[in-house]
């Protein structure tokens, strides 16, 4: 047997340990964190698109296929691929490939800035030239290292808390130092930034997130980042995907819809209190984002839940 094949075989046999340690840890239908950081999720049949916020993380699969929209582009990653977010960013994620003989187990794993920084100035991983702001989310073809570390981080998972609080920090930290080493580099290295263009999009992200109910003047953020308003305007959405408009869009969006379904606002309250002054505008743009006007989508969710 040569290298390669060796290397494939041992490969095949890490994501069915993945996929088999993720089914016994979750073994009915829904999410879990069996570790602060480590979350994951099963689901024995595709599902409807969904509309979430994706904090850093990175995320492999053990059995089954999903996709991310980010704007107008869709991403699909599977057992052979992985997918890293450096940026809160409002994505449309949806299972692909789910049976209830081979539902979907997957894996996130949270990304901690302050970790990768420190990854980062401790391994002294040469930069890269031409790092500037890249798109805040992508996929790659997950490689044997980082899938072994994977599964023995889902490994320690199952160990004892002691155990896990001992060596878990030293297997993630490995994770990180492979991406950052890996083809998802630039990506990585934009999460420990602190400062250039990538950093500054990281600041108006937050800055948006934090007031997205306040009016947006791209002039006003673009001068606190030291840029100019078209620079702002380029460089945010080589980050998001998307302009900083339909940014702020897209979280108010899902913003109002949770509070419908969550609080128990009605269509006008929600839109009122997420930025809208004019109620059909919010409307309009809720039956444009999600299909349905506001409260029959929540119905129809709610339906979705209690069956």
């Amino acid at each position: 047997m040569t290298t390669s094949q060796r290397e494939a075989h041992k490969m095949e046999a890490d994501r069915e340990e993945l996929a088999e340690r993720i089914a016994r840890l979750l073994p009915r239908d829904g999410v879990s964190e069996p570790q602060p950081g480590v979350h994951l999720s099963r689901f024995a049949h595709s599902n409807e698109p969904g509309h979430t916020v994706l904090e850093p993380c990175f995320c492999v699969i053990g059995q089954g296929a999903k996709t991310l929209t980010l704007g107008e582009d869709v991403f699909r990653y599977d057992p052979a691929h992985y997918v890293v977010t450096t940026v809160g960013l409002p994505i449309v994620a949806q299972i692909v490939e789910a049976s209830p003989a081979r539902p979907y187990l997957g894996l996130r794993l949270t990304l901690d800035p302050s970790v990768v920084a420190s990854v980062l100035v401790e391994s002294q991983v040469k930069p890269i030239r031409g790092e500037g702001s890249v798109r805040g989310l992508d996929v790659s073809p997950l490689d044997a290292d980082l899938l072994d570390a994977t599964v023995r981080l889902l490994r320690l998972a199952e160990r004892p808390g002691d155990e896990y609080r001992a060596l878990a920090p030293l297997v993630v930290r490995e994770i990180v130092y492979r991406l950052l080493a890996g083809a998802q580099a630039r990506r990585m290295r934009q999460l420990a930034s602190a400062g250039g263009q990538a950093h500054r999009m990281v600041r108006a992200i937050e800055k948006l997130r934090t007031n997205f109910d306040k009016p947006l003047r791209i002039e006003s953020l673009a001068r606190q980042m030291g840029m100019s308003a078209s620079g702002f305007h380029a460089h945010f959405k080589a980050v998001t995907n998307m302009s900083p408009l339909q940014y702020q869009k897209q979280i108010r969006l899902q913003e109002a819809r949770r509070l419908m379904l969550s609080e128990s606002y009605d269509a006008a309250e929600a839109g009122f209190k997420v930025g809208y002054e004019d109620a059909s505008h919010f409307n309009r743009e809720y039956k444009r984002q999600f299909g349905e006007p506001p409260m029959r989508d929540v119905e129809r969710l709610r339906e979705v839940v209690a069956s």
